[in-house]
């Protein structure tokens, strides 16, 4: 799976979609460290002990390096940077019952424009699966050469 590279200096305006989300009764928050194992089950009950080792690594930034979706105190969805490399985008995990909200793509945004605060110019999203969507949603160009990336010799 290729990488694929955003340029955090040119994302979209975010704020009519996280209207939109928030009308849903779904909010869109970072992640606190008290909820680090809240979140790590989450993860590895809806997606895999991978991510939530991932998670772990973000739970341990300053500022945590992880969003949320959450709707009527539970979480339906989750995004990480930082986590596999610094400037990399993931995991992210949206409950399936969740999608096609616009969560998936408000957290992507969130974390996006947090990297841009960090200081950082552009972004990698690593391994990634649904091409089209990152495309669509923040101009985001396959990385040439970039298959499988980082994610090689991976342990069982």
């Amino acid at each position: 799976m290729t990488d694929m590279l955003v340029r955090l200096y040119d994302l979209p305006d975010s704020s009519a979609l996280y209207i939109e989300i928030a009308s849903k009764g779904i909010t869109l928050r970072r992640a606190r460290a008290f909820e680090k194992h809240t979140v790590e089950a989450f993860t590895r009950a809806n997606f895999s002990d991978k991510w939530a080792s991932e998670v772990e690594v973000s739970m341990s930034r300053q500022p945590v390096a992880c969003f949320l979706a959450t709707r009527d105190r539970q979480i339906i969805g989750f995004a990480c940077y930082d986590t596999t490399l610094r400037g990399f985008f993931g995991p992210t995990g949206v409950y399936e019952e969740a999608r096609g909200l616009g969560v998936g793509k408000g957290l992507l945004l969130k974390s996006l424009e947090a990297l841009r605060e960090l200081g950082y110019a552009y972004a990698i999203i690593g391994g990634v699966g649904p091409k089209e969507f990152y495309a669509k949603a923040c101009g985001a160009i396959e990385i040439p050469g970039s298959d499988p990336g980082t994610y090689t010799d991976l342990l069982i």
